[in-house]
């Protein structure tokens, strides 16, 4: 199966800054991708990349198949939601979903306008007075009703509280499965992550630090509660270990570390260790 995604040694400057740096991912079809990392590190310049919105400093990028933004019929494909949820603060809902209309052939009114009215979004309030969450629906509407392959987000829910961001998970999962659409989500938040994803990609340092599916890297990394000087626990870790992080906490301090045999008196990593074990070991040697 074609993957939605496949980069090789991509990179993107912009002047003498390095904003991403040989980056080789390889997305399978029918996931939710978790893409996370710190600020500056590469997230947006990717996504971009991945819309088309942007052009390569070097390296090769293909989409479903295809080069980026390759023709009217490939934008078609990729739904895209950028940064501050964007709408329109003078049109109303009903005025978004007429323009959704026009611009794209392949434009679902049902799904758009099933979704409007279980979100009880008022079809005549202007978008400018819609609550942050309210605005991020309604841009999530507008990019689903599309209809593509693709859907990318690029950190949706950053702005929203609490029961805004699980309420727009919540959705983004749902019809997901109704659409059979892919979907490459960006945030800084860890925690949403881990409700959604099926698989993660790791920036830091305008590098991919880890890429691949959530269940096989779980499997693989562990957290080892280490006393003293931690010595002895990482002199005892198999031949194969690697310690990724290690880090002093409230509770002492602990290693993650990656090995695909088991490691003596850890615990299982998750997702949220994994990730901050990877961009905090690349902060550390910068």
């Amino acid at each position: 199966m074609t993957p939605v995604i496949e980069t090789a040694a991509l990179s993107k400057r912009y002047g003498r800054k390095t904003a991403l740096d040989d980056c080789t991912i390889r997305i399978p079809a029918g996931r939710i991708v978790g893409l996370v990392g710190p600020n500056g590190a590469g997230k947006s310049t990717l996504l971009g990349l991945a819309c088309g919105l942007i052009a390569p400093s070097g390296g090769r990028i293909e989409v479903l198949g295809r080069p980026p933004a390759a023709s009217a019929a490939q934008l078609a494909r990729v739904g895209f939601v950028a940064q501050d949820a964007p709408v329109y603060s003078g049109l109303s809902v009903a005025d978004h979903l007429r323009l959704g209309a026009r611009l794209n052939p392949g434009w679902d009114a049902g799904l758009a306008q099933r979704r409007v009215e279980r979100l009880g979004l008022d079809p005549a309030q202007k978008a400018g007075r819609l609550s942050g969450g309210q605005r991020a629906q309604l841009a999530l509407t507008v990019a689903a009703a599309k209809r593509g392959e693709l859907l990318i987000l690029d950190e949706p829910v950053a702005s929203l509280d609490p029961v805004a961001r699980r309420a727009f998970l919540h959705d983004l999962l749902e019809f997901t499965d109704e659409l059979g659409v892919s979907v490459v989500l960006s945030s800084h938040l860890l925690g949403d992550l881990a409700q959604v994803c099926d698989h993660l990609i790791v920036l830091a340092g305008g590098r991919v630090q880890i890429d691949g599916a959530v269940a096989d890297l779980v499997a693989v990394h562990h957290r080892l509660r280490l006393d003293g000087t931690g010595a002895g626990a990482l002199d005892a870790l198999p031949a194969a270990a690697r310690v990724v992080h290690t880090e002093r906490t409230a509770a002492g301090r602990t290693a993650i570390v990656r090995c695909a045999d088991p490691v003596p008196g850890a615990e299982r990593a998750d997702l949220e260790d994994v990730g901050l074990a990877y961009m905090m070991a690349t902060e550390a040697h910068r």
